[in-house]
């Protein structure tokens, strides 16, 4: 994201503020000015910048204030010395806000002598790794030419405006977009770009820009490169997400005239004025409009949205803009319900939160979080002023907090602007207009940059009754941007478990948030103690114990979670076998009970057959006995017949007969 700066641009700005506060290498000339945590904050900051990460030895622990010192510069870890130059600017905007028009004098002169040290190499601030040379001769100021410099900038007319959380209308100049909404809108080096949308119901795939700086709208006239499906390139669109990417833009889904089968990315050459489309593999999701795409790390998280058909989703997916491969993600825990025009935001590059949105019927004020690491859901209890339901609203990352601006519920545009700290997962409200205000639309656009060290909130278009083409900016006060981060726990729990490093100094408003904690607490120590200097180092060491057992208590926690979810899986999967289990074995002993009766009554027929078989036995030698009597009879009857006759025997006599 770009950052405009007012005056002069880093390092010079860095130098200029450097050599405002009076900084010569030491805390000394600057506890006159500074409470001494602050002093001992932009030493650090001074030390990075000018020489880079600590690597020097850690000195004796006696020596309280050297080891002090080292300590708070060794704290910043690998921190780039363009991100300690602009913290140092940043918290001595905090600390003395008038510091720039009083030192204006001293400004205009070349600073850039301002040696911190010789031997170091401080490089320009590039953002997105690329520089966008653009010169600009910047008018006499106070009677005296001040020359030509890259990027020096000077808003007009804004610097009026001072008031803090109130949406105000910049004097911009130039041809204005034409009115729409559900546009694409992204900031690239100090520049707001504003692609497709609705108007009257006609897609739209003009490419317009607003210079943050000067306040001037100009169309952009893009060149298509020849290609298989060029003629896909420009189709107009709405619903679709504006993606900053390197020195790209990527316009990511949205709805379409006539709709493809899945998700095209089209990419934008700013330096070229050229689009593309970008050649992805994998299978990628079906085609949509009104979801979220959230850059995380190096991938874009795509969530829900309305495809061709109405259907709403709720489906997850990641495509790695290292391989340019498409994934599906099958998330653990129970998702957002599907739905389209909701908001998401990205927490310490880890936690994907998910707020809002409609269905056909009705509208949500829920909040979802998906832990990108273990990638599960969760719906954790959201605390403060709760926002009422939406839909097409929009949303933008501070530091630690989400701002919300706009949306409807299907019957009135939403009024206030919320804020969300994600890390206690606390709403507020931070102003509220009054009437049909553009800010208060469905599907406006909501970015941020930067004005004069100071975070600005961008919004453009939206509809309200009737399409908006109007800019409005609000400046987030630091009690909306910080002062949750001093009431809350330093460290909060509600989403992350534990901030690392590297989280801490990327985050720049939860570095200050989180110095400022210091700060307060050296504050109210120091009033009943004279040694200042040593109550700074004591606090500053306990910190650092305290830091370190909380973040060790924060991995056994995180362990003993892993742990306890494996052991709940493990445990779910014995349960499972168990019941199985349990079923077969209630089918075994079903199976035996019949096999036993089964026995039984074989057993039964098989005494029966024995019975049987043994009177059988009977009755044959019976037969048998019979049989042979018979024969015997027969025998005796016969033996004196005729063969007796032919043998010429004369026939048994009556008496013998009888004898």
């Amino acid at each position: 994201m770009a950052r405009a700066s007012s005056g002069l641009q880093y390092p010079e700005r860095f130098y200029a503020a450097a050599s405002y506060v009076g900084f010569d290498g030491s805390t000394k000339s600057l506890t006159s000015k500074f409470s001494n945590s602050t002093a001992l904050l932009l030493y650090s900051l001074y030390q990075q910048a000018s020489i880079g990460p600590c690597n020097v030895p850690e000195p004796s622990s006696w020596k309280l204030v050297e080891h002090s010192k080292w300590a708070s510069w060794n704290q910043l870890g690998n921190m780039s010395s363009t991100e300690a130059m602009r913290l140092f600017v940043k918290i001595l905007e905090e600390e003395d806000p008038g510091w720039y028009s009083r030192a204006s004098n001293s400004v205009l002169d070349p600073v850039v002598d301002v040696q911190m040290n010789h031997n170091s190499k401080v490089e320009p601030v590039i953002e997105n790794a690329n520089a966008y040379p653009e010169i600009k001769t910047i008018s006499t100021e106070n009677g005296s030419h001040v020359g030509t410099q890259d990027k020096d900038v000077v808003i007009e007319g804004f610097g009026s405006v001072g008031v803090y959380d109130q949406w105000v209308a910049p004097p911009v100049s130039g041809q204005r977009p034409k009115a729409r909404y559900e546009h694409g809108a992204a900031v690239v080096q100090d520049k707001l770009y504003i692609y497709g949308g609705n108007h009257n119901g006609r897609y739209l795939n003009d490419l317009h820009v607003l210079d943050l700086r000067s306040w001037t709208w100009s169309k952009i006239e893009a060149e298509v490169v020849e290609s298989t499906n060029s003629s896909s390139i420009t189709f107009p669109c709405a619903g679709h997400s504006l993606i900053p990417w390197e020195n790209k833009l990527l316009s990511i889904a949205g709805h379409t005239k006539d709709p493809n089968e899945s998700i095209q990315v089209k990419v934008f050459d700013l330096p070229n004025a050229t689009w593309t489309t970008l050649k992805t593999y994998g299978k990628p999701p079906v085609s949509r409009g009104g979801q979220s795409v959230t850059f995380v790390g190096t991938s874009l998280v795509i969530f829900g949205g309305e495809d061709a058909k109405r259907t709403l989703l709720n489906d997850l997916h990641i495509l790695d803009l290292e391989t340019m491969t498409w994934d599906e993600i099958d998330a653990v825990g129970v998702p957002p319900s599907p739905r389209s025009d909701h908001a998401a935001a990205v927490h310490v590059e880890r936690y994907l939160l998910i707020f809002g949105g409609g269905s056909h019927a009705t509208c949500y004020n829920d909040l979802h979080v998906l832990d990108m690491q273990t990638m599960e859901w969760s719906r954790p209890t959201q605390l403060g002023e709760i926002p009422t339901p939406r839909a097409g609203h929009a949303g933008v990352t501070v530091g630690e907090n989400w701002f919300i601006v706009g949306g409807g519920d299907n019957k009135s545009g939403v009024s206030e602007t919320v804020v969300l700290n994600m890390a206690t997962l606390t709403w507020s409200v931070v102003t509220s207009v009054q009437g049909r205000v553009p800010v208060a639309s469905e599907g406006s656009s909501l970015v941020v940059s930067s004005y004069d060290g100071e975070d600005i909130l961008v919004s453009f278009g939206g509809y309200n009754g009737h399409y908006n083409n109007e800019v409005y900016v609000l400046k987030p006060s630091h009690k909306s941007t910080l002062q949750s981060k001093l009431i809350e726990n330093p460290i909060p729990y509600s989403v992350s478990g534990a901030h690392n490093a590297a989280n801490a100094t990327r985050d720049l408003d939860s570095e200050a948030g989180h110095k400022g904690i210091i700060k307060e607490l050296v504050m109210d120590s120091v009033d009943s103690i004279k040694s200042k200097g040593d109550v700074i180092t004591v606090l500053k060491v306990e910190k650092e114990d305290l830091e370190s057992s909380l973040y060790k208590e924060k991995l056994q926690t995180l362990q003993l979670k892993q742990e306890l979810s494996e052991t709940k899986t493990r445990n779910s999967d014995l349960c499972k076998e168990l019941q199985s289990i349990r079923g077969q074995l209630a089918s075994e002993q079903s199976r035996c009970f019949k096999l036993e009766v089964e026995v039984a009554e074989l057993s039964q027929k098989l005494q029966t057959i024995g019975t049987l078989q043994k009177e059988l036995e009977l009755l044959q030698r019976q037969k048998a006995a019979s049989e042979l009597a018979a024969l015997n009879a027969k025998q005796k009857q016969g033996s004196g017949g005729v063969w007796g006759w032919l043998a010429g025997a004369p026939p048994p006599t009556q008496k013998e007969d009888d004898g």
